[in-house]
């Protein structure tokens, strides 16, 4: 398998060494190789998150390509500014505190080589807590390009950590912009106005760490009304309807205000079942 491609990444100062080396870790175990690793820099890092990446380049030559920015620019500027500076068409996206089954990019390479005009290719999660044995949930995701196109709707239906997508259907899309909590959402609906081809895998390719300070995170009502005002960003491209539009906002509400035990309880036995 002769394809190149890229592994785009990026970090910020809240983010744990521990959690990135096992996840860089995982990447070196692949049974298919990247060229290129993008790594962006969102602000000022730890000493620590310095001296692990120092570490890694100097073990790696040629591998690893980093792109500081000044200051933090959340999560969707940040890829933003990383697309560009990947240098194959191919792109594979990784969240820095996930681990990579070791054969996740052959199988998603394959099925670019069988089909030269797919542009996005994702696959379902297992989560964890703690150690990568412990997996306490699971979200499946369609799998084919009408399925995802539907369920996007009112879905997102792409876990964003899993996906491999071509350079120029993101850029041409108009690449990451601003869109907290919604990142991810915002792109695929405007690369799927653009036609672009879809599928998802049906098996877990990467293990994604969660736990209760997560499941916290998304509740409350400040979550909430950056989920209503993303949404609403989402309603404007005119890919969701209204009552799509209604029926999420409504989900939100009711998962941002309960205790978050039970938030945790909805998304491992219910959303990511």
């Amino acid at each position: 398998m002769n394809q190149s491609f890229s592994v785009l990444m990026s970090l910020y100062i809240k983010e744990k060494p521990e959690y990135a080396k096992a996840c860089f870790d995982s990447l070196l175990r692949q049974t298919v190789q990247a060229d290129e690793w993008v790594i962006v820099e969102d602000g000022p890092l730890t000493e620590e998150m310095y001296d692990l990446l120092d570490k890694y380049q100097a073990e790696h030559p040629g591998l690893i390509k980093r792109v500081p920015l000044e200051k933090n620019q959340g999560l969707g500027l940040a890829l933003r500014a990383g697309v560009p500076e990947c240098k194959n068409e191919l792109i594979a996206r990784m969240d820095t505190d996930d681990i990579a089954r070791e054969d996740r990019f052959e199988r998603q390479l394959t099925e670019f080589a069988k089909n030269p005009q797919l542009d996005i290719c994702g696959s379902n999660i297992d989560e964890f807590e703690g150690d990568v044995k412990n997996v306490v949930a699971h979200r499946h995701v369609p799998l084919s390009d009408f399925d995802i196109k539907e369920y996007q709707k009112r879905r997102d239906a792409f876990n964003h950590m899993t996906v491999m997508y071509k350079k120029g259907s993101v850029l041409k899309a108009g690449n990451y912009e601003s869109c907290p909590l919604m990142e991810d959402t915002y792109l695929w609906v405007r690369m799927m106005l653009n036609n672009s081809i879809c599928i998802n895998i049906d098996e877990p390719l990467v293990y994604a760490r969660v736990g209760k300070d997560m499941f916290e995170r998304r509740g409350g009502w400040s979550y909430f009304k950056k989920y209503r005002v993303g949404r609403m960003k989402v309603y404007k491209t005119g890919y969701i309807t209204w009552l799509d539009y209604f029926y999420t906002i409504i989900v939100q509400l009711i998962v941002a205000i309960v205790p978050g035990n039970l938030r945790g309880w909805i998304f491992k036995n219910v959303l990511h079942r």
